[in-house]
């Protein structure tokens, strides 16, 4: 691997603290538009200007990349090249006027409050470890608006019980202190009961964990929350993140304002949450057209 690639990847882990998952993608990004210049065009990627990289997205396209990915992708490039010019490794950014490919918005639609009551209401939830452990991963994605990496690597001192808070671990290592319900109080300390019983390596500070005593995985955590929404929700989606976009679209319809449901959230800019404003628009239309005179 080159030398400005191994110095790019070094970068983005430490000066700009991405995890190792998005470094990877980064990684396989550049690596896939290094191969293909050097068998098309046996040019470095040094030596790059804009039509090679368009010739890149048509090959993309033509082999039915999705707009979206093909996005994400020259987002890759650019970060390389702008660190390229940072190093002085270059003079001129050939992606300096690209524009990103059209990608049509899908809406997201949240789980209404009436199927978030109905899924602890109608689920039967056992009193023994993987029971109240399940009703807690629901439990935190919902009174929190955590992502499900975030609720993955928490840690058993990471709880504070006596304050009410939950420190979580977000992007680019961004701590956030987010405040407990008492009800999720009362969850972490039924749950806690039996974690401690787990027999398991008890070095480990995780705190949610499988009934092996191992972290959860990804895939894991995403199928508990699409088998306990199935039964009360038809939405084509049902993930941890249609939990997270439900957060904060409840928060917003009953008077939370934007900036504080950013800071819950981890976002960097407004604009992040924004995207979650548009259920809370759809509420406060049917809240006019009920009240207004000439509604």
């Amino acid at each position: 691997m080159e030398n400005n690639i191994i110095s790019f990847v070094e970068y983005l882990s430490k000066e700009k603290k991405y995890s190792s998952h998005t470094i990877t993608a980064y990684e396989n990004d550049l690596l896939e538009f290094k191969d293909f210049i050097e068998v098309e065009f046996k040019c470095s990627l040094n030596e790059v200007q804009y039509n090679l990289i368009r010739a890149w997205i048509v090959s993309l396209v033509e082999g039915g990349v999705s707009n979206k990915t093909i996005n994400r992708k020259i987002s890759s490039l650019k970060s390389y090249y702008k660190f390229l010019l940072k190093i002085k490794k270059i003079a001129i950014n050939p992606l300096l006027k690209h524009k990103s490919l059209k990608v049509p918005k899908k809406v997201q639609i949240p789980f209404s409050e009436k199927e978030l009551e109905q899924v602890f209401e109608l689920n039967d939830f056992s009193n023994n470890f993987e029971g109240i452990r399940n009703r807690l991963v629901i439990e935190l994605f919902y009174a929190t608006g955590i992502r499900k990496s975030e609720l993955i690597e928490l840690k058993i001192k990471n709880v504070d019980l006596k304050n009410k808070t939950l420190k979580v671990l977000g992007k680019r290592n961004k701590e956030r202190i987010l405040p407990l319900l008492d009800c999720t109080i009362s969850i972490i300390e039924s749950y806690l009961v039996y974690r401690f019983d787990l027999e398991m390596d008890k070095d480990s500070d995780v705190l949610i964990l499988s009934k092996t005593g191992n972290k959860l995985s990804q895939s894991f955590v995403y199928r508990l929350i699409n088998v306990y929404f199935s039964s009360v929700s038809q939405k084509t989606k049902k993930s941890p993140h249609v939990l997270r976009h439900s957060f904060a679209t409840h928060l917003l319809n009953n008077g939370a304002d934007l900036n504080s449901v950013k800071e819950l959230l981890g976002h960097a800019s407004l604009s992040s949450t924004q995207i979650y404003t548009h259920s809370s628009l759809a509420e406060l239309q049917k809240v006019y057209k009920d009240s207004h005179p000439r509604g």
